[in-house]
């Protein structure tokens, strides 16, 4: 156990660099951390890398955060875990599966490159360039000495990048070879989750002392003062997230020291933290106009905490198997998420990516425009993020603000958000031409469920980054954005691309109303493939 009130400290926290002659024999040990000591010690966590998170949008170097390591050590899992823990607006989460045909066009690292972060940015990589060497060599596609010519290479790469100015963070989460067996079979032996088993995940573990061995090289060689390895063992996720999000913190926070120390030293006084903004509470909002779509939603609609798990697991299975089958047909779905702000997007979002490989999905939250962006047709940068075959991509926010903020806000002229209805109808037809599975919600809560969720965020020190003054004042104007939200939803909701309104003043409810939407659009696709649709 640890101090009450404090994280685990660097003598407390097992996490274990490369040394001893085994240097798995540490991350094997059955390490845990209870339930309670986590509840305890996530808060503190939470709210130390938030505040890390807003310095490194200062200091001016990108994060690079790695996550390598067998298959059911929980990579993908904390790696969501930090991305809910942080802000994800200023996350690149990206995961690397086998090469596309325009990727093995180009020098291996191409990929990589395309995807790194800008300053300021963490990017969160899965899979990443340890992938394919480490795959080969246990497949004994490639002989030690080619594993070793591939490995420099990847020292070669990490090092320019250090270089530069990034902090790289590199992960292996462990499993021991009967830890793994334990780990798979209980998987496999729930029929919620047994979706998460593959063939190949066996195959791999069959193959586990060839993986082990060719891992154990890797590591060694690859384990530098700019890029250490940390190796986690990934039986307890409790033990495992604390320790990855320990990792983080710690490493940035160490950076961050240096790098203001200079700057402090360089401008001849002390650093001082930007002054916290005020947020003052608007009056609340005139009362909604009477009828419309909103105006028909029962917003007392609830499930209890029973039956909300009991819901979760059977359509993020049906959703898991529903995708598989889209997959195989090369059918990439787009979800776009609009509503209230705290309505709830964030968490119905990650409660649909839960259900999916992290290779399979990516998340997209669209804030302003840059100025590169700007300087394009509106719809510009939503055509660069547009999935591949197979994929899914969730926009949290999307083109639609065109006719929401950017109209009520008067970022967009009247002529130019009147033409957008038709402009969004001919781009989603091009989708779903295309073949393209097309998604839409708009989540609705009431004036006071918003307001009591924007007063629960200002006492929970790692939610405050949500909750601005900007989302203050934009209650004033509650009436205005319900109408375009009215009207948005006559002139956009058409037979091939229909909103889906979903009551959201219980979490629980939304999350499983967005999951059985989302599997129902995947079916009716599948079906009409099917029938030759």
């Amino acid at each position: 156990m640890t101090p009450r009130g404090n994280l685990l400290t660097a003598h407390d926290s097992p996490w274990h660099r490369l040394e001893g002659t085994r240097i798995f024999e540490a991350a094997e040990l059955g390490l845990a951390v209870p339930r309670a000591e986590f509840r305890e010690q996530e808060p503190i966590l939470r709210k130390r890398l938030l505040d890390a998170q807003a310095r490194l949008r200062e200091a001016g170097f990108p994060v690079l955060v790695l996550f390598g390591g067998v298959d059911g050590a929980g990579k993908g899992e904390t790696a969501n875990v930090l991305s809910e823990w942080m802000d994800p607006r200023r996350i690149v989460t990206r995961s690397f599966g086998t090469p596309s045909e325009e990727e093995g066009e180009r020098p291996e690292h191409w990929r990589f490159w395309r995807d790194l972060p800008p300053r300021g940015y963490l990017g969160v990589f899965l899979s990443a360039w340890y992938s394919r060497p480490l795959l080969d060599r246990a497949y004994e596609n490639i002989d030690a000495a080619e594993f070793d010519a591939r490995l420099d290479k990847i020292v070669a790469l990490e090092k320019m990048l250090a270089d530069d100015g990034a902090l790289i963070v590199k992960f292996w989460m462990h499993l021991g070879r009967e830890q793994q067996r334990r780990r798979l079979q209980s998987l496999e032996e729930d029929p919620l989750l047994s979706w998460r088993v593959t063939k190949l995940d066996w195959k791999h573990w069959r193959l586990y002392d060839r993986f082990i061995g060719a891992a154990e090289q890797l590591l060694r060689r690859t384990d530098a003062p700019h890029a250490h390895w940390t190796i986690i063992e990934g039986a307890d996720p409790y033990y495992r997230n604390l320790t990855a999000g320990r990792g983080l913190l710690d490493a940035l926070e160490q950076r961050l020291a240096e790098r203001e120390a200079a700057a402090a030293e360089a401008a001849g006084q002390a650093a001082e933290p930007p002054p916290a903004e005020t947020i003052t509470v608007a009056e609340a909002p005139a009362p909604a106009p009477a009828g419309g779509v909103l105006a028909g939603l029962d917003l007392t609609k609830e499930l209890d905490e029973e039956e909300y798990r009991s819901r979760l697991k059977k359509w993020q299975a049906r959703l898991n198997l529903l995708h598989r089958q889209a997959r195989d047909q090369k059918r990439s779905m787009i979800l776009v998420f609009e509503g209230w702000d705290a309505a709830g997007k964030g968490g119905a979002i990650r409660r649909v990516t839960a259900a999916l490989d992290a290779r399979d999905f990516e998340v997209i939250s669209i804030a302003a425009p840059t100025d590169e962006e700007r300087a394009h047709h509106y719809l510009w940068r939503f055509w660069r993020h547009l999935p591949r075959a197979g994929r899914v991509i969730a926009f949290d926010r999307s083109w639609y603000g065109r006719v929401l903020v950017e109209r009520i806000e008067g970022f967009a002229k009247p002529a130019e958000w009147e033409r957008a209805y038709d402009e969004i109808n001919e781009f989603e037809r091009l989708l779903v031409d295309h073949g393209t599975v097309l998604a839409k919600f708009w989540l609705h809560i009431t004036p006071e469920e918003q307001e009591r969720r924007f007063l629960a965020r200002k006492e929970i020190p790692y939610k405050r980054w949500k909750l601005t003054a900007e989302d203050w004042r934009n209650r004033a104007r509650w009436t205005d954005y319900e109408r375009a939200v009215e009207e948005m939803m006559t002139r956009t909701g058409t037979e091939i691309a229909p909103w889906h309104a979903v009551p959201a003043n219980d979490k629980g409810f939304a999350r499983i109303a967005v999951l059985k939407h989302v599997c129902r659009e995947l079916e009716r696709a599948l079906e009409r493939r099917m029938n030759g649709g």
